[in-house]
């Protein structure tokens, strides 16, 4: 039986002339008031927006703490089921649609969009600071290690280090994000509704998903893809910056920043205008070539024999004890706010991200089908992320556990103590290679991917935000695409100036809070639409008597 698509209605909703023409008007409107009142306001009195973002984000992570890990187990657990069930044949799409992207620009695209710059920020400096037995921020360094027995800095605590961190970057975070796409893509592309935030709620909202409350559903993914992306925006280019002082002895400070951000911003919005098929696809792709690349001169340069080992230890000790960790509530003081400031961070910062992220990998996705899609958007980018933290901070914490001076003494430790957490990839790179022009060239293919990595991401922002206010056009209005293009860079460069980048990244998290409760629906939306959807039953009762589908779920 064919599926039997849910009437769209959101035709009348799109104004046809004007300024806003292929927009939605009230929200095209709303939108740019929200963004312009949050900068207005943080920019205002930087120190006064940051004590009310950062009481919100504190009391959300003291109080609010249970919530968000469970929340998250929710979520993993339906894209578990969702992976091995017997809906897993079924196509974001009609029964013969088939992908429209190959596989390698298919994963190429995911990871650019979402894990990039976060990964290079974070990659070399999280494990070293788990590794790090100081204490020195008022909390342990790693209770999970601490828990382990492993308080000395050795090899346990190293591969406790690099666990906790694949933790982070692991399957709890890509399960928010590929939940997120499914319940989009197979509600946009099976169903035929508007590929924005609020047809996932269709099963709850009903045909409400076309009044204020579905404009309010999409104008909190808007805030979330913006803001998310500016403040994104602010760590990328400090490191970048960063890596010109390495390279042209640039002073790293506002200026270089706001510059950085600002000829950036020109060529997403560029990218963004060609589409998807033209300048994210081939961006994205050639940045996993030069990904692997710099892992391979990393993995060469380093010590090769050790860091394969390493993985190994790492990935094997992150299968075995992931599920354990995520059920874990702190209670002591010190583990709370470790907890709170890491993991509840992470968790925060995931969901801040699940419109931007959710809604680009739906958008790239359709004709997949679902087993296809959660195997390939979880375990591909974890993969990716764990080889990534394996080699770069596997390499750093071998310089610290081999430090002439002694285990600790080799600098990357006091970078992060120092909270230069961007500097450290660039320092390994100057100790991996001993200085000179070697060290150069690294650093500028470094420099140069994290430019490239910051493109991707922004493109993906400005589309999927030009899509949601065009009321699910995959091929938005040029000109709108231009304008929210250039207004994200315009935004990241203006809290840089005033200093209210990090008090709008916690204003950011603290949005994650009710975005949360938006996914955990969608969770229970799409399994409910696909036990009751006739298409549905017809393709799982297609499958093998084994529960195996029939025809393959991969395409080359």
């Amino acid at each position: 039986m064919a599926q039997e698509p849910i009437p769209n209605n959101q035709g009348h909703l799109v104004s046809d002339k004007g300024f806003f023409k292929g927009l939605h008007n009230g929200m095209s409107i709303a939108s740019k008031a929200m963004v312009a009142v949050f900068v207005v306001f943080t920019i205002l009195n930087v120190d006064f927006a940051g004590q009310i973002y950062g009481g919100v984000r504190s009391w959300v992570e003291g109080a609010l703490s249970w919530y968000y890990i469970s929340s998250v187990i929710v979520i993993l657990f339906a894209c578990l089921y969702l992976m091995f069930s017997r809906f897993g044949s079924i196509r974001l799409g009609d029964d013969d649609a088939k992908p429209e992207f190959s596989n390698f620009a298919w994963f190429a695209m995911l990871f650019s969009a979402s894990v990039s710059i976060g990964i290079m920020f974070f990659g070399v400096a999280e494990p070293l600071f788990y590794f790090d037995n100081s204490a020195g921020w008022g909390y342990p360094n790693n209770p999970f290690a601490d828990m382990a027995g492993h308080a000395e800095m050795d090899m346990a605590r190293a591969v406790d280090a690099v666990r906790v961190t694949n933790f982070h970057w692991g399957l709890h975070g890509w399960a928010i994000y590929t939940l997120t796409g499914l319940a989009l893509g197979y509600f946009a592309f099976r169903k035929k509704l508007p590929l924005t935030f609020r047809s996932a709620l269709y099963p709850i909202l009903g045909e409400r998903i076309y009044g204020p409350a579905g404009h309010a559903v999409d104008l909190l993914a808007v805030f979330g893809t913006v803001f998310g992306i500016a403040t994104s925006m602010g760590l990328g280019v400090t490191q970048m910056a960063q890596g010109m002082n390495v390279l042209f002895g640039v002073d790293p400070g506002t200026a270089t920043q706001v510059v950085l951000v600002l000829v950036i911003s020109v060529i997403a919005t560029l990218s963004a205008v060609s589409g998807i098929g033209k300048g994210i696809k081939i961006l994205s792709e050639w940045n996993i070539v030069l990904t692997i690349l710099l892992i391979l001169f990393f993995f060469v340069a380093g010590p090769s024999q050790w860091l394969a080992g390493f993985f190994l230890n790492s990935v094997g000790d992150y299968a075995t004890k992931f599920l354990s960790m995520g059920f874990w509530t702190a209670t002591d003081a010190g583990d709370v706010k470790w907890q709170g400031g890491w993991t509840i961070f992470y968790w925060g910062w995931w969901l801040s991200w699940a419109p931007f992220v959710g809604m680009f990998i739906a958008r790239i996705s359709k004709g997949r089908t679902i087993r296809e899609f959660m195997f390939g958007a979880m375990l591909v980018p974890t993969t990716m992320a764990f080889i990534w933290i394996s080699i770069f901070g596997g390499n750093a914490l071998f310089m610290e556990l081999n430090a002439e001076g002694g285990v600790g003494t080799a600098g990357l430790i006091d970078m992060v103590n120092n909270w230069n957490l961007g500097g450290t990839l660039f320092g390994t790179i100057d100790r991996l290679t001993d200085g000179g022009t070697l060290a150069w060239i690294i650093s500028a293919l470094t420099t140069f991917l994290l430019a490239t990595w910051f493109i991707t991401s922004s493109d993906s922002g400005t589309l999927v935000v030009t899509t949601i206010l065009s009321m699910g056009n995959a091929h938005p209005p040029k000109q709108h695409r231009i304008i929210w293009g250039l207004a994200q860079g315009l935004v990241a460069a203006v809290l840089l100036i005033a200093g209210g980048l990090s008090a709008l990244q916690t204003a950011a998290i603290a949005a994650a809070l009710p975005i949360s409760v938006l996914v955990v629906m969608m969770a229970w939306g799409v399994i409910k639409s696909l036990m009751e959807d006739p298409s549905a039953v017809d393709a799982a009762a297609a499958a093998a008597p084994d529960g195996t589908a029939l025809d393959g779920d991969l395409h080359a």
